[in-house]
């Protein structure tokens, strides 16, 4: 069982100008949250998977868990708290990608604490984005991986960085370094990359076994220990937006890696990169093919 750990929330989307002369856009609320997309990309793909987090319990949460259910997910790990939802606004540009404002202060999912030891089961652990940002719940999350990571567990971090939420972008980044040597897999956008410094030889030297970078309309590429580059381009598509793609990219990796048995260490030197990264960069681009996160089927992907 692979479990993703972090934040769900709500996404406000912005509808299409309707042409009325309205100076404020319409909002469409869709279920959201690095993690949560994450989690329910890799249930819609047929794997066992499970959501560890702390929901609100008002209605925007009971949404949120009838997404993962609906998914496949387990939500045993799941928590619930009678905080109100984050709430995270989306500024689309006309390319597709997507900015984000928050409203965080007080929500239920910053209140995560650290649960008891994951099930015998469990073979990856994932966690990312704003979970490892907004105290006091970013510290249980940090302790999760560190004592995960401590007994064998494969962990793929994906910072997947919303610098507004960060108050001290220094303290950030050397809190990152020191996450580096307890993670197996580190995947993070090209403007990750350039925000958080350094190349993928320095983050390998200090503990990932791989770094695999998304290049948006380029595609993807990944870096071994053992020197390896490999790259895929990405499937032409018309995007509607990129809500969710990064996040899908999370799950179609960790999925490629348990179907061929490669949850370890040592396996990502010796995994067929170019497959599996075709594999994702195929489920990306289906995610951005229609708005809000919305990752594909398992049907959807089938040759």
């Amino acid at each position: 069982m692979i479990v993703v750990a972090g934040e769900a929330l709500i996404d406000l989307v912005p509808l299409v100008p309707d042409g009325s002369g309205e100076a404020l856009p319409a909002l469409l609320p869709r279920r959201g949250g690095g993690p949560y997309n994450t989690a329910v990309a890799l249930g819609r793909l047929g794997g066992p998977a499970a959501f560890c987090s702390r929901v609100s319990a008002d209605g925007f949460g009971e949404a949120l868990l009838t997404g993962l259910r609906s998914a496949g997910v387990d939500v045993s790990l799941v928590r619930r708290g009678p905080e109100p939802t984050t709430l995270a606004v989306a500024d689309v540009g006309a390319d597709g990608s997507a900015g984000y404002a928050f409203y965080a202060e007080g929500t239920a999912d910053r209140l995560f604490e650290l649960p008891g030891p994951l099930p015998e089961a469990v073979s990856a652990l994932c966690l990312g984005t704003c979970a490892l940002v907004l105290e006091p719940g970013a510290s249980a999350y940090e302790a999760l991986l560190r004592r995960e990571a401590e007994r064998g567990v494969f962990t793929l971090l994906d910072p997947n960085i919303r610098a507004g939420l960060i108050p001290d972008a220094d303290a950030y980044r050397a809190r990152f370094r020191r996450w580096l040597p307890h993670v197996t897999l580190l995947k993070l956008s090209e403007e990750d990359a350039r925000w958080l410094g350094g190349s993928p030889a320095e983050w390998l030297a200090e503990g990932p076994a791989a770094v695999v970078i998304t290049h948006g309309a380029a595609g993807l590429s990944v870096h071994t220990r053992d020197g390896l580059r490999h790259t895929a381009p990405a499937p032409p598509v018309e995007v509607v937006d990129t809500i969710g793609a990064g996040d899908t990219v999370n799950a179609a990796l960790l999925h490629g890696l348990a179907t061929c048995g490669a949850l370890s260490r040592e396996a990502l030197t010796t995994v067929a990169w170019p497959a599996l990264l075709h594999f994702a960069a195929r489920a990306a681009a289906l995610t951005c093919s229609r708005p809000g996160a919305e990752p594909p089927w398992a049907t959807e992907l089938a040759l």
